[in-house]
């Protein structure tokens, strides 16, 4: 069964070779001259916990070139799933830097890994689970998808189109991200995890890396599990990898960019999610670009994909 998916993945891939000839190739390196500006959320936090990005930045620069056995991780993750290890790399790194501080060891990871699985966790919303509401009629457009990533994607466009923000048979629904309002129980903005992953990503990309990597798909109804999976080092990378390799082929496919040799571009698209929908966005730009003789417009990092770019010399030299 492994050799059926590796080989299935290596047809895949070959496919995808392909198809990125006849995409424009984004060129290494930030279009921006000077670092994007940094949202003020994410200034406040740092500043709350008394420190400055360049610290945490080192921080986690140390776990990496501290640990040859996370560096192997994140190499053996990549090769899985047809990526530069710096994809994963620039993740991790943007994530730790603007999100929270990096563990100064792997092993603290595994630790709260096991710890997620004592604790009594749901994802729900005003006393209503996931699993119910979206028995809800209004999701019914989406019974009829089977992969995760698209049935996900479809209940979160429900969510943007029916609920968010609105009265619905009486009850007010928060003008808030899907994943934000259901699935993170401790408080809104909570991710976890060596890529920071939120369990809206992660159960989108449940049967990708179970057709994969081979490990058990994620059940909704099961938050402690998905928590679990996020924390510990050996499943989480998958996961990482898995959302950066739809990154990529969805701006491949959708908008006609190759974005595989620019980190800086695949770290922002993971900081920012919904790679489909922006990529549709983009091509929107460039086919109006076009009618009006305008030269298209490249992909852009954003302050987080623009220090991943501006240390990717760094970054690199510890593989």
């Amino acid at each position: 069964m492994k050799k059926l998916i590796l080989v299935i993945l290596g047809l895949t891939l070959a496919t995808a070779m392909f198809a990125a000839q006849a995409a424009t190739m984004v060129p290494p390196g930030n279009r921006n001259a000077e670092q994007p500006n940094i949202p003020g959320a994410s200034s406040r936090r740092t500043q709350a916990t008394n420190t400055t990005f360049q610290a945490k930045y080192r921080k986690v620069y140390a776990l990496l070139q501290n640990d040859a056995g996370l560096r192997g991780k994140i190499s053996e993750a990549a090769a899985t799933y047809g990526i530069d290890p710096m994809h994963i790399v620039g993740a991790i790194v943007g994530e730790h830097t603007y999100n929270v501080d990096a563990y100064d060891r792997l092993q603290t990871y595994y630790v709260k890994a096991i710890s997620y699985l004592s604790s009594k966790l749901s994802f729900a919303y005003d006393g209503e689970d996931i699993t119910d509401f979206v028995q809800r009629p209004q999701f019914q457009k989406c019974a009829g998808k089977s992969d995760s990533y698209e049935l996900w994607e479809c209940r979160e466009q429900v969510w943007n189109q029916s609920f968010r923000g609105k009265n619905v048979d009486g009850e007010s629904f928060p003008d808030d991200r899907f994943g934000a309002t259901f699935f993170q129980p401790y408080y809104a903005g909570q991710t976890f995890g060596l890529g920071q992953l939120n369990p809206l990503t992660a159960l989108q990309m449940s049967d990708l890396v179970s057709e994969v990597s081979g490990l058990p798909k994620l059940d909704v109804g099961d938050p402690n599990a998905v928590y679990k999976t996020i924390m510990d080092p050996d499943l989480t990378l998958s996961y990482v990898a898995a959302a950066l390799r739809k990154s990529i082929d969805a701006y491949r496919d959708i908008a006609g960019f190759d974005i595989s040799g620019n980190p800086g571009i695949t770290s922002t698209l993971y900081n920012v999610g919904n790679p489909e929908q922006r990529a549709h966005a983009l091509k929107a730009e460039n086919d109006r670009r076009r009618a009006a003789g305008e030269p298209e417009k490249l992909p852009e990092e954003n302050y987080y994909g623009w220090l991943v770019n501006d240390k990717l010399a760094e970054l690199k030299a510890l593989f």
